[in-house]
């Protein structure tokens, strides 16, 4: 049995498959409180549930090999007691659980969630202000059992900052474009920025009360469309959720065209990132660049699986598209003219002066911050946490594929754009691989539709970072889902990495940090 298991005392669900779920008491759910707070494990995520709190831990070791090699022991990266990820359980009877943000800094938007959402007290929690709940839902506690209809509240209280000759910008919530709304707050002396502070929930859907009680079809397709720039991201973490509950095998060709669309996306979003950084910088010519190979890119998944974005292409037990001869021939012919174009550009942003006077020392979120948010994707991995969920805890089919990680440890802008340029060149490495050898068979698993209560968890690595989905199902219906983007731990670093720097530097950090307005909000 793995550390992680072995400190975790109480009543393990055998419903719940995907990882570990384990019930534990108050002393139980202190000790998880310490092990997050000494950075023996990360916090994944924090949610609430009816008469409950559920939190996810990672065991995190010190130190990670970069290179992923092939593994075709695929069985053993899914086994529950080898599992390095567990979801601790609390049940709330009176209402009321020891904060984790009490002690450790990165639940404390969770917990203002679970508070606005659930009502559910976190006892302890440092900052008891609302997050999400802007005061115009028309009601408290949308989630919980004792939902009531409010009036619109105050004005919110933004922290107090003191010290001479400071003042205050308020940026947003409406931006310029078609950029979602969030609110920027802040404090700076002169050009400088002290604080920064945001507010966000302004795209707030409501998703997680329009999957309760949704079919599996239905619901599937709102997952995908919680983020869309990461639908098939969200879409395969929820798939993945439900496969786990309801114990599917997906054939290794589905698997395979999963794992090709998530590399489609996360080419074409890295393009759109690198562009748009570089434009912030006032070089426009690499955005325009970048711009042409993200559309080429889009259009190759529309051309292969009938949308730009390929929604609803990943489902529950496979895909609902297979590739074509035609779709392979577009694909390849898409990686040769990156291969041709993309390292020209690499080129031009590496040999202009007034462009690295821009982005190297900017915006740099240290290291220490990095693991203690458990920051994933490019903002983590440009500051030396080393992590990938394709890895750990690994799924089908990259235990089959080589590629590396790329981990720099500057943390600044420049470093996210340089991880962002070497996992495009692993993202073409890894369509080469799964396009030439995709394997034959079908593209669909059919769904256990037995009776009673099953539990799904899974995490998926997206363009930003790793997505979490938990699923309870109950008679074939989804009675409770709960999905986590990346961002619920990288919108609080940007306030850190754009302390010291000048406010006209914001736009650029903001960019290298891309973090999800929608996702985020749910």
């Amino acid at each position: 049995m793995p550390i992680l298991m072995q400190a975790i005392e109480g009543r393990r669900l055998d419903e719940h498959h995907g990882c570990p779920r384990v019930i534990v008491d108050h002393d139980g759910w202190r000790l998880a409180c310490e092990a997050l707070a000494a950075g023996r494990w990360a916090l994944l995520g924090l949610w609430g549930d009816t008469h409950a709190v559920h939190m996810s831990v990672l065991d995190q070791p010190q130190a990670n090999a970069n290179k992923i090699e092939p593994n075709h022991n695929a069985h053993s990266q899914t086994d529950q007691s080898q599992s390095s990820v567990a979801v601790l359980s609390l049940d709330c009877l009176d209402g009321r659980f020891p904060s984790v943000g009490a002690v450790h800094a990165p639940a404390i938007r969770c917990e203002r969630a679970i508070r606005s959402l659930f009502g559910l007290e976190p006892v302890g929690l440092p900052d008891p202000r609302p997050w999400l709940d802007l005061g115009f839902w028309g009601c408290t506690h949308p989630l919980g059992t004792h939902a009531e209809a409010t009036a619109p509240t105050g004005a919110y209280v933004f922290l107090p900052a003191h010290g001479e000759a400071l003042h205050q910008i308020p940026v947003g919530p409406v931006h310029a474009g078609i950029i979602e709304p969030g609110h920027f707050r802040f404090t700076a002396s002169g050009e400088t920025v002290v604080r920064l502070e945001q507010r966000l929930g302004y795209v707030h859907k409501g998703i997680e009360k329009l999957m309760a009680g949704a079919t599996i079809d239905k619901a599937s397709r709102l997952a995908g469309r919680t983020c869309g720039d990461s639908a098939v991201a969200y879409a395969l973490a929820f798939a993945r959720a439900v496969e786990a509950a309801l114990d599917t095998e997906v054939p290794s060709r589905a698997a395979h065209l999963r794992a090709l669309m998530a590399e489609l996306e996360r080419l074409a979003n890295h393009f759109g990132d690198i562009g748009t950084i570089c434009n912030d910088a006032s070089f426009s010519i690499m955005h325009a660049q970048c711009g042409i190979l993200r559309e080429q890119t889009l259009r190759v998944a529309d051309t292969c699986f009938g949308h730009r974005l390929m929604m609803d292409c990943v489902v529950p037990g496979g895909t609902t598209f297979d590739l074509s001869a035609a779709g392979s021939k577009a694909i390849l012919a898409l990686t040769e003219q990156i291969k041709g174009t993309f390292p020209r550009l690499v080129e031009l942003y590496d040999n202009t002066a007034s462009l690295q006077d821009r982005t190297a020392a900017t915006g740099i979120l240290p290291a220490a911050l990095a693991r203690t948010f458990a920051a994933g994707g490019y903002v983590g991995r440009a500051s030396g946490r080393d992590f990938d969920a394709r890895r750990r805890p690994g799924y089908a089919p990259y235990d089959e594929l080589e590629f590396e990680v790329p981990v720099l440890t500057t943390g600044d802008v420049d470093a996210r754009v340089w991880v962002r340029i070497r996992e495009v060149e692993q993202s073409l490495r890894l369509i080469d691989q799964i396009v030439r050898s995709l394997p034959a068979g079908s593209i669909l698993s059919r769904l256990d539709s037995s009776p009673g209560t099953r539990e799904g968890f899974a995490v998926v690595e997206g363009f930003r970072g790793d997505v979490l989905a938990w699923i309870r199902i109950e008679h074939s219906r989804v009675a409770r889902c709960h999905l986590r983007d990346p961002s619920w731990f990288q919108w609080p670093l940007l306030e850190a990495a754009i302390e010291g720097n000048i406010v006209a530097d914001f736009p650029l950090c903001n960019k290298s940090f891309n973090c999800s307005y929608s996702g985020h909000d749910l």
